[in-house]
């Protein structure tokens, strides 16, 4: 997994300029079954991939944090929002709430979530690729190809699937 990691930031560096044409083209003419296919390539690529090999999102970025996480992990912690935000976030520069610093506080060294059940809405939903109109987070995909390979796969599986 290491090997992939080290490839993968090389890898998505050299097909960005590539992934950023491919996104224009499919912003300006969506396919109508756009939805239906990247949910089929998100299902078939997490079929072999194993998040738990690979952590990279939890050991280099952090999610936001909505006023619904804070409000259900401070619940689970037992805590008051407040101190759930003094203790473990910070308010970035565009005044999100972000953890205070990565690898993230929350991931043990086995690459499990200790707070996977209630983990933040960001997580849940990450790397984003079945998600419904992919085609308006072309930004936050070319980002996510760079740190997840599941991402990675997906965009170049997409590409073969529907040539623009």
């Amino acid at each position: 997994m290491k090997q992939i990691l080290n490839n993968l930031s090389k890898l998505a560096k050299d097909k960005h300029n590539e992934n950023k044409k491919y996104f224009d083209k499919l912003k300006k003419k969506p396919p109508k079954n756009l939805d239906y296919i990247m949910q089929d390539l998100h299902d078939a690529e997490f079929k072999r991939t194993d998040c738990l090999k690979c952590a990279n999102c939890c050991k280099t970025t952090g999610p936001l944090f909505t006023l619904a996480d804070i409000e259900r992990i401070s619940k689970h912690f037992r805590q008051k929002p407040q101190q759930f935000i003094d203790q473990y976030l910070r308010i970035d520069e565009d005044k999100d709430y972000v953890l205070q610093s990565v690898p993230c506080t929350f991931l043990d060294n086995e690459n499990y979530c200790m707070i996977y059940d209630v983990r933040p809405k960001a997580c849940r939903e990450f790397p984003h690729t079945d998600r419904n109109k992919f085609y308006q987070i072309s930004n936050l995909t070319l980002k996510n190809v760079e740190i997840c390979p599941a991402a990675f796969n997906i965009v170049e599986e997409m590409k073969k699937k529907l040539p623009l």
